[in-house]
């Protein structure tokens, strides 16, 4: 899969994830696929929303877990504020359960992927992603396409 031309210069993110070890593997699969990023790192939803008073990505990854503030209370916080209407929120988590999924996609999320196995699964989903034109297409799909397999 080709990725769009935004993807090849210096994508700013944010990855909102407490468990440094699923860091880890997405900074691995980050590289497996070769998209220049500058990656910030939100341990709980409190730093999350400092990082985004900072500057505001061009795309939010959110686990759901977190201390302090959930990943779902986070996206119903962003989707309240108009200041991130044009902010592409992916939920990363590995919850994939239909009431999570329901959750985030009525709260406003754009994509859902599940944590995966290998870093090569996840590389596949980040290409997805990545290949999205979200600056031109504000990406919201229809339920039964809102999950990366």
């Amino acid at each position: 899969m080709k990725l769009n031309k935004m993807a090849q210069k210096e994508q700013d993110i944010i990855l909102a994830e407490d468990d440094l070890d699923d860091v880890l593997v997405f900074e691995m699969a980050l590289k497996e696929i070769d998209v220049p990023v500058d990656m910030r790192h939100a341990q709980n939803g409190n730093v999350l929303f400092e990082l985004l008073e900072e500057r505001i990505p061009d795309t939010l990854f959110l686990d759901v877990h977190m201390p302090c503030k959930d990943g779902i209370s986070c996206i119903t916080e962003i989707r309240k504020d108009r200041k991130y209407d044009r902010l592409p929120v992916i939920m990363y988590t590995s919850s994939g359960n239909e009431k999570t999924v329901e959750q985030a996609y009525r709260n406003g999320a754009n994509l859902f992927i599940t944590k995966t196995d290998t870093i090569r699964q996840l590389s596949t989903k980040l290409k997805t992603v990545f290949s999205i034109d979200w600056k031109n297409y504000m990406h919201y799909p229809p339920l039964d396409h809102f999950v990366i397999n």
